[in-house]
């Protein structure tokens, strides 16, 4: 058995040797996410996971870390920042000839590259066991790879505090980061939980766009647009077209308006800064990609998995969403006459067909209030990033 003060001292070290694997921020916490368990279960009742039937396939797992991982008795919640220079949100959102694509996702793929850095970072714990003669510690990372809470572990372990749009906030690097965890089976001496932050602040909840907030906290992934456009494989509700506006892959609008991210620091990983052909893309030019030219350019990137006909489906609602333009028109028109579409994809051509011609004799204002307040927020809040 270790004594507290070595086990104290495994954890500086554990936090150090994080920082030069390039993790942002180490913290450590106990399994117990008992007090998850109920919120879990009414998210669960309510629906609000949609599609994402691998929520609830695991029941409670995701809330018991020790099941999971038999032995675990602390989670290393590591932190690592993405935000990439030159972000151009406020440019993006202000053009509806743009496709917008959540910031995460302009670079590399992260699950992988985080997750061989904590299983280095175990490596290293276990090394250090072996140099105090010590039974070697059993671990495992995980980045997005099994039913785990990561936030609420994240919060435990002194990450960040739980914002209203349920995304972890740290004030000094906002919400522009990735989360992964470690399990170990070793007695780690515990960090202190941040106090909430948002206060009375409900920027996120008012600047959804498709008001998935339902209550602080609590997000219904039926109405947000990154389930929609990433998660959501079939249809998508007419009702909620219109407000996704040029959104082709996720939706940073909630952390956009979120005064803790005006201090949020750079990524100093190169692999997250947004690749040439993703940086302020044309609709139109997204859109004439065929099935090959999709997979060789968005190989390494976590766009590859929706595949090509659910990135054409995307698209062309925000070519739908776009101002009236003949190219657009004679774009989707041709893309029905290639017969590469699928039933799901087809069927949103034909709506963007329809709106673009509705455009043309009411000349619709395409950016609407809700995102002309997000974009005049984001001129504000992030010049830096704007």
């Amino acid at each position: 058995m270790l004594s507290a003060d070595t086990l104290r001292q495994l954890a500086d070290k554990i936090k150090l040797w994080g920082k030069e694997l390039g993790f942002a921020h180490i913290g450590i916490c106990d399994t117990d996410l008992t007090s998850e368990e109920p919120k879990l279960q009414q998210w669960l009742d309510n629906g609000y996971h949609g599609d994402m039937h691998y929520m609830a396939n695991h029941g409670m797992m995701r809330a018991r870390p020790h099941e999971l991982q038999p032995g675990c008795l602390r989670v290393i919640s590591a932190r690592m920042d993405y935000l990439s220079p030159n972000a151009g949100f406020a440019i993006n959102l202000r053009d509806p000839n743009l496709a917008y694509i959540s910031r995460y996702a302009g670079g590399r793929d992260y699950h992988k590259m985080m997750r061989n850095r904590l299983k280095k970072l175990g490596d290293r714990i276990a090394d250090e066991m072996k140099s105090l003669g010590e039974e070697l510690p059993d671990y495992r990372p995980f980045v997005d790879s099994a039913p785990v809470l990561e936030r609420p572990l994240a919060e435990k372990a002194g990450i960040g505090w739980t914002g209203k749009h349920s995304l972890i906030l740290n004030k000094d690097a906002g919400s522009w980061f990735f989360l992964g965890e470690l399990m170990i089976n070793l007695p780690l001496p515990v960090d202190i939980p941040i106090k909430e932050g948002c206060n009375t602040c409900v920027a996120c909840i008012k600047s959804c766009p498709t008001n998935a907030i339902v209550e602080p906290y609590v997000v219904d992934g039926r109405r947000c647009i990154s389930y929609l456009t990433i998660e959501h494989q079939g249809s998508i509700d007419k009702e909620l077209r219109p407000l996704m506006g040029n959104r082709i892959y996720g939706c940073d609008d909630c952390q956009l308006v979120c005064p803790v991210n005006g201090a949020a620091p750079l990524t100093n990983e190169s692999d997250f800064h947004t690749r040439d052909e993703l940086t302020q893309p044309k609709l139109l030019d997204l859109f004439h990609w065929t099935e090959p030219e999709f997979l060789t350019r968005m190989q390494g990137s976590p766009i590859r998995r929706i595949g090509h006909q659910q990135w054409l489906r995307n698209i062309a609602i925000a070519l739908g969403n776009a101002p009236f333009s003949n190219e657009v028109i004679e774009s989707l028109t041709s893309k029905v006459a290639s017969g590469e579409l699928n039933e799901v994809a087809l069927e949103h051509v034909h709506w963007a067909i329809e709106q673009q011609k509705s455009k043309q004799i009411t000349q619709t204002d395409v950016v609407n209030r809700k995102t002309y307040r997000v974009i005049k927020a984001v001129e504000k809040g992030l010049p830096r990033d704007a």
